[in-house]
């Protein structure tokens, strides 16, 4: 099953209520194919569109897909989780035939309209919509983070190491899956790269406010940390601000964040854009996969490490590399295998 935000049934009955109600006032019947074209909508989740990655590539990925098939973006901004509710309802009625919930949170809301809206097409990133029996109408787009998580942890270890020091940290948003499965291949791998890493590990439980993960990774830096790892979205951006003011380094998230300090290692990247792109293509071309995941990973290049100049410090050694890309071949080839959750601590 899902985390427990799906398991509250009567919170989900109540909002496919409301739906209805917004129905009955005038929302009628899912809106009929415009003849302006196809119409894809995507909803951000609380932090928008400008953000250093997440969201701003989905809306990347909206706007070409749109262009390609020649049809209609609906961009929507949630400041909140009390936005999310009306931007769908907005996005119904607005006619839109595909919508993309941008982030996990999203989850109960995507699964009530497309209960109460079955000839509407949704889909939802960072959530999987395959274990849980998906309706036919609904899609998740995931991606295999724990391998980026990998590969970046390798690096880490190696640079803590040879600062004397096998500590590093991570600030992450909040713990939820997208969010830990990057944390766990990041540890995992860390401790197989380098014996005796030890991983610290917080929460900020925010995606905005850069002052929590601030405070994070001077916390961590405190207790001996030399890198650490941003999973945080916006908020995480101070984390890796305040790694670089302490002497330390900073690994950034989803999108390549090597301007974000002067001190970024690397960032595990992970392709939302690429995402949604593929969705709407696929939905306005009659290939969507109802009940199903697009899944992204490694081997089809929806996750990765930030390389080269402006990707990757001229301080990781080719050594560092050489180990971090026998990683990669090895998830490639299967036979090393990255856990997705700590469970009591452990990878």
């Amino acid at each position: 099953m899902r985390a427990s935000r799906w398991v509250i049934a009567a919170g989900l009955a109540a909002l496919v209520a409301a739906i209805a109600v917004g129905t009955a006032l005038g929302g009628g019947k899912a809106p009929a194919a415009q003849k302006a074209g196809y119409k894809a909508a995507l909803i951000s989740d609380v932090v928008g569109f400008n953000d250093s990655g997440f969201n701003k590539l989905q809306l990347q990925g909206l706007k070409k897909a749109v262009k390609k098939i020649h049809g209609t973006a609906i961009p929507l901004v949630s400041h909140s989780q009390s936005d999310y509710q009306p931007n769908y309802t907005t996005a119904v009625h607005d006619g839109a035939k595909l919508i993309v919930g941008a982030g996990y949170l999203l989850g109960d809301t995507m699964k009530a309209f497309a209960t109460q809206y079955p000839k509407i097409k949704f889909a939802i990133t960072d959530d999987p919509v395959s274990a849980v029996g998906g309706l036919e109408n609904e899609q998740g787009i995931t991606y295999a983070t724990e391998q980026g998580g990998c590969l970046v942890g390798v690096l880490a270890a190696k640079m803590a190491k040879s600062m004397g020091h096998k500590i590093i940290g991570v600030a992450g948003g909040q713990e939820i899956p997208p969010v830990d499965s990057y944390i766990a291949g990041y540890k995992y791998c860390a401790a197989k790269a380098v014996k005796g890493t030890k991983t610290l590990v917080q929460y900020s439980n925010d995606f905005a406010d850069v002052s929590k993960c601030s405070a994070i990774a001077q916390n961590e830096i405190g207790q001996g940390a030399q890198v650490i790892f941003q999973v945080a979205g916006p908020c995480g951006d101070g984390a890796l601000k305040e790694a670089a003011a302490l002497n330390k380094w900073g690994i950034g998230v989803d999108a390549n964040e090597y301007k974000v300090s002067k001190r970024i290692l690397t960032s595990a990247l992970k392709q939302t854009g690429v995402g949604v792109y593929k969705t709407v293509v696929a939905a306005a071309t009659g290939h969507f996969h109802g009940g199903k995941d697009f899944k992204f990973s490694l081997k089809n290049g929806g996750v990765g490490v930030a390389t080269g100049k402006g990707g990757m410090s001229p301080k990781v050694k080719p050594a560092w590399i050489k180990t971090m890309n026998q990683f990669k071949k090895k998830i490639l080839n299967g036979t090393l295998k990255i856990p997705t959750k700590c469970k009591g601590g452990k990878c």
